[in-house]
């Protein structure tokens, strides 16, 4: 067999039927039926490192509703009352614009971070795999034993055994969706709310009681049933790695240099062959069925649990680990890594611009937005104390978790402000309008347009200053 080099994911000398990986799905039968996977159950230290950081996202994700800070939470998710608090600071539908900058930083973020690392976040952050492999298997492995076992249970006769440990599985299930269901509920209305909904009597609240049960009901199909067929067949994530990959990209690779070509091990024969037994072990615990010898593939998230699974087997044999570990096509072929490619510099450039913008933005982002303009179509008035007046319209948005009272007045002008009209008093996150009235001293004109300056308080301090002009005598709007 000739020496492999890479060769579109698979490897010269390997036979038809190898290639022939991209052709099928692991998911699919020949029938074209469901083919379900039971991965066998990994074990080592990337998977007891992944175990640690899943274990921290769940406690975060339980947790974080029911922080609070001044009386506020600190992270909520109000899709239908349009209003987002993060890290206690609260976000409304004016800040339309700061939301899109922030969506365009984070796909700028994901496609360096992809072009990078490949799905490094599908294997240790997404939340399908943390609660597929972490939590759902685990259910799995607990009660209806290893991937034999449950693959002997599934194609068994009925029986009071069988119907016991599905029972049991399932009404697990169905506990753990119900419950998950609540605490995203949390993200969305606040632990506080969560807790008087939870102990308050149902009927009172059919509709959120629907809700959640709707959910429950999509988080229980999509983990007892849809299960690994979202990441193949829904993830959009997946399918951009044939754009945002490249031979730099750092993936769970195979070593076909070190490991083809393969063969079995056989007692008392010298080894000829590569390092790779073909013990399938690495299949075996792949929690989409796929064979990473055949190259990056779609349908792998990045686990590593057939790093864990090969690194074992090395150790056995007594060869090196890592015969699949984390590296770049380039790296496995040439033993050098190089991350600072081109495309990196140039999408690290654009995502350093974003994120100052984005900071920038942040920091000089106030509490209080007020807009003051002439009314449209209103000329000068003469005043019977021989003043002149222009009427404003004001405009207050109150960012804020609380109500605030505003206060106008002129800086630096000989005149006085009136308001007209009820107090500038706007609610949380809503919009107070109103007129006030700038009246000038005939004196104080500086020729057809004078610029005035009208300095907006609240709480007992200036929190910004609008510059705008005032129309005198012989002014033609």
């Amino acid at each position: 067999m000739s020496s492999p080099t890479e060769e579109g994911g698979t490897f010269t000398g390997q036979t038809a039927e190898a290639k022939s990986f991209r052709d099928e799905l692991s998911i699919v039968s020949g029938e074209g039926k469901r083919q379900w996977i039971y991965p066998k159950q990994p074990r080592g230290p990337y998977t007891r490192m992944r175990t640690i950081v899943s274990a921290l996202l769940l406690v975060i994700l339980v947790v974080t509703p029911f922080l609070s800070f001044n009386g506020h939470p600190v992270m909520l998710f109000d899709v239908l009352g349009r209003k987002f608090i993060l890290f206690g600071v609260i976000f409304g539908p004016h800040d339309g614009p700061l939301l899109g900058l922030a969506l365009i930083t984070l796909a700028v973020f994901i496609i360096l971070f992809t072009a990078v690392f490949g799905r490094l976040f599908c294997g240790w952050i997404c939340p399908q795999t943390v609660f597929m492999e972490m939590v759902f298997r685990r259910i799995d492995y607990w009660v209806e034993g290893d991937h034999r076992a449950q693959r002997r249970l599934n194609e068994s006769a009925w029986t009071s055994r069988k119907l016991l440990r599905k029972g049991t599985k399932y009404t697990l299930y169905g506990l753990l969706s119900f419950g998950v269901a609540n605490i995203l509920l949390g993200w969305v209305i606040g632990g506080e709310a969560l807790l008087r909904l939870v102990t308050d009597d149902p009927s009172r609240h059919v509709g959120g009681l629907t809700a959640l049960l709707a959910v429950t009901g999509g988080f229980y199909w999509v983990f007892a049933w849809f299960r690994e067929q979202a990441c193949i067949l829904v993830c959009p994530y997946g399918r951009l790695q044939g754009v945002l990959l490249d031979p730099h990209s750092i993936v769970i690779a195979y070593d076909h240099v070190r490991g083809e070509p393969r063969g079995r091990l056989r007692r008392g024969r010298t080894r000829t062959e590569g390092d790779c037994i073909d013990c399938k072990l690495c299949v075996d615990v792949c929690p989409t069925g796929i064979d990473i010898r055949d190259g990056t593939q779609l349908e792998c998230v990045n686990c590593t649990a057939c790093i864990d699974a090969c690194d074992e087997v090395m150790e056995k044999i007594g060869r090196p680990r890592r015969l699949i570990r984390y590296d770049s096509a380039t790296g496995i072929t040439s033993g050098k890594q190089r991350i600072w490619t081109p495309r990196v510099i140039g999408y690290s450039a654009v995502l350093s611009v974003l994120l100052a913008l984005l900071v920038v933005l942040l920091a000089n982002r106030s509490e209080i937005d007020v807009t003051i303009l002439r009314t449209p179509g209103m000329f000068y008035q003469d005043q019977p104390d021989g003043r002149v007046s222009n009427i404003y319209d004001v405009s207050v948005l109150n960012k804020t978790f609380d109500r605030v009272a505003v206060d106008l007045r002129l800086r630096g002008a000989r005149g006085e402000l009136r308001l007209i009209g009820d107090p500038l008093a706007p609610e949380p996150q809503e919009v107070a309008q109103g007129k006030v009235m700038v009246v000038l001293e005939r004196t104080a004109l500086g020729g057809l347009s004078t610029p005035v300056v009208i300095e907006v308080s609240a709480r007992g301090r200036p929190v910004a200053t609008v510059s705008t002009t005032f129309l005198g005598p012989g002014t033609v709007q």
